[in-house]
């Protein structure tokens, strides 16, 4: 099939390579001439586990191109995805259009015969019949079927899950749409991937619904995080205690410094304003944006905690800056609140992440960024590890006590054990678990 997908940034890319992957003729476009030059040289944009190679591979087969003429690539296609960015709106929190509404007035006048136009771009709830009206405005005599298809990526494990989905969601109100959609994604039969065809209003929601429970989720055991630093439990025993529950699950039941991303803040915020707008507020997810918020700023007052209540003067080390570990996507990431917070107060920050400085040099101020992480901790009064790369999992506690200032350590993430960095001598803080008693590290080690 002949597939063009409109927006090359990370759903995009991954998107119209993965496609291409499986054996279509995929042209990614992008108004950015710059980017679109860098993927022709084989300069990902992005980082992303094993994408380099893919698109190495597949455009060294010619069946992966990237262009900025819309309408060369439109024209010819079986089906035109629309990937562009939907950012929360400036001051409202709603979902921001533009980019989607400008697309399908431009695909419009470019179409010819029958055209699927699906889109990937996470959208309110009726902005497919909103496409569907600009498109048939645009151009009267247009054949298409408008589509909704949302996307479930995992940055980081983005390429796994889009060949190996747990469901393909289809949003149809046109039945010739089925039979196209279905051959898109007949490759991944062999894996047997639940297609679900639905209408496009249910799609759409399908979307919102999804990152909205996973946000819960990671809420819910923060808050359960609290409450065993409150009454002496460990939260990652509760944790694995009801994830073996398989109505409840184990994912997601991670404590740490709060979700960020570049899908969870924006999507919890556009599904409050879509239940506002339709009359139908939904409470849960406002007290989960709510509680996030406050939770990422709480951690900064964790560190000061665990420094005495004082750390005006002092220099704190910083493990990790991206939310999560395998991309170096910053967008809400704690580390900024974090930062921000300990900056206020007097702090100074000395970080290392694997993969995120080149973007946090853009959006933080007056931090000095190490070479790895036993540089970070050089003569640091505290060391935070935010964010739980692999590389973070295995250091060398010795190494790392002798080069700081004075053994404070704050795990966000729970990687270490309170028994294994109090034997190394750490002052240790973790989440949702109480540190051991002076003696109890001896006791547990023999």
């Amino acid at each position: 099939m002949k597939i063009a997908v409109i927006g090359s940034g990370y759903v995009g890319l991954v998107t119209g390579v993965c496609l291409a992957d499986f054996g279509h003729e995929v042209v990614c476009v992008d108004k950015d001439a710059a980017k679109i030059e860098a993927l022709r040289s084989g300069v990902i944009p992005i980082y992303e586990p094993g994408l380099d190679e893919l698109v190495k591979v597949n455009a060294g087969a010619g069946r992966l191109s990237f262009s900025t003429d819309l309408p060369a690539a439109v024209a010819p296609a079986d089906v035109v995805f629309i990937a562009v960015g939907t950012p929360s709106r400036r001051g409202d929190g709603h979902a921001d259009l533009r980019y989607v509404r400008e697309v399908a007035r431009e695909v419009a006048g470019a179409l010819e015969g029958f055209t699927v136009v699906a889109t990937k771009s996470t959208v309110p709830v009726g902005t497919g019949d909103e496409v569907a009206h600009i498109i048939g405005t645009a151009n009267p005599g247009a054949d298409v079927a408008v589509v909704s298809n949302p996307e479930f990526l995992r940055e980081g494990a983005a390429i796994e899950d889009f060949k190996r989905p747990d469901r393909i969601v289809v949003g149809i109100e046109d039945e010739r749409a089925r039979e196209v959609m279905t051959e898109v994604y007949r490759p991944l039969y062999l894996n047997q991937a639940p297609l679900q065809f639905t209408d496009r209003r249910t799609a759409e929601l399908i979307k919102y619904a999804a990152n909205a429970f996973l946000a819960m989720k990671i809420t819910f055991i923060n808050e359960v995080a609290d409450l065993c630093e409150a009454t002496g439990a460990d939260v990652q025993e509760v944790a694995r205690g009801i994830g073996l529950d398989k109505r409840i699950g184990g994912k997601f039941l991670h404590a740490g410094p709060g979700y960020g991303g570049s899908c969870f803040p924006k999507d919890t915020l556009a599904l409050m304003k879509i239940g506002q707008d339709f009359g139908s507020p939904m409470r849960l997810v406002e007290t989960t944006v709510s509680i996030n918020d406050q939770r990422k700023r709480a951690m900064a007052r964790k560190v000061v905690a665990a420094c005495g209540g004082e750390v005006r003067g002092k220099t704190i080390g910083v493990l990790g800056l991206t939310f999560k570990p395998n991309t170096d996507d910053m967008r809400e990431a704690p580390s900024l609140d974090i930062v921000r917070g300990l900056q206020d107060r007097g702090a100074s920050i000395v970080a290392y992440d694997p993969q995120g400085m080149a973007a946090a040099r853009e959006m933080m101020e007056n931090v000095a960024f190490a070479a790895d992480a036993y540089e970070a901790a050089a003569g640091a009064d505290a060391l935070v590890l935010v964010t739980e790369w692999n590389e973070f999992r295995s250091l060398d506690l010795a190494r790392l006590k002798a080069a700081m200032k004075a053994p404070v350590f704050v795990d966000l993430r729970n990687v270490y054990r309170p028994h294994e960095m109090q034997r190394h001598g750490f002052t240790f803080v973790s989440i949702g678990r109480t540190p051991p008693a002076p003696g109890e590290a001896e006791i547990a080690a023999q």
